[in-house]
């Protein structure tokens, strides 16, 4: 036989594995999986949990909207005594889109320098209102007052709930005349509250 040769039966035996090393392998990979798993369920928590903590902190971080004056028209051509409704359209954007929506208010004046500016939602559910000049004896028997068609609420032209389920007097808002110009400073109040709070 040649030198060096050896017979198959006396080739060297594969060296098996103790059981220590199968128990330091398992462990190797027992802690591996472990954390992986807590890895893994951080993130998880910690993606769930971010956009629920920003829900409850965004009233406080919440920036304070801007002022929006709105020009409603040339003070000297509004008419006395009688409401007049003016409509603001406005664009609005929400996220990405962009849109475009119709706000109103209700003016009064009595002489034509000092004015009564009215939000254009009813105080009980924010639905619109409209000036009545007859009397409607289905719903009311007054004349002459605001009267919201949703619940029937009726008011004075100075705002003042006379019945219905209004829980407060139509919501005013602040005005300026410039340069022959009216101008209000548009907010809207949350509606079903006796505070007016605005939103």
């Amino acid at each position: 036989m040649p030198r060096g040769f050896r017979c198959p039966r006396y080739a060297r035996a594969p060296t098996l594995r103790t059981p220590k090393q199968f128990s330091v392998t398992i462990m190797k990979r027992r802690s591996f999986l472990k954390l992986i798993s807590a890895v893994g369920s951080g993130l998880i928590g910690l993606a769930l949990g971010v956009p629920v903590v920003a829900a409850f902190l965004s009233p406080v971080f919440r920036k304070r909207r801007a002022e929006a004056w709105v020009a409603l028209g040339e003070a000297e051509f509004f008419d006395w005594d009688v409401p007049i409704r003016v409509d603001i359209p406005q664009t609005v954007q929400d996220v990405w889109v962009e849109s475009r929506i119709l706000r109103s208010v209700w003016l009064y004046t009595q002489d034509g320098e000092e004015f009564t500016v009215y939000n254009g939602r009813c105080t009980h559910l924010a639905c619109q209102y409209a000036w009545d000049e007859e009397t409607d004896v289905t719903f009311h028997p007054e004349s002459d007052v605001f009267h919201c068609p949703c619940h029937h609420a009726i008011f004075r032209v100075t705002g003042e709930v006379i019945r219905g389920p209004a829980p407060r007097p139509l919501d005013t808002l602040e005005w300026k005349v410039e340069g022959g110009i009216l101008y209000a400073l548009y907010v809207d109040f949350r509606p079903g509250i006796s505070d007016k709070v605005p939103v």
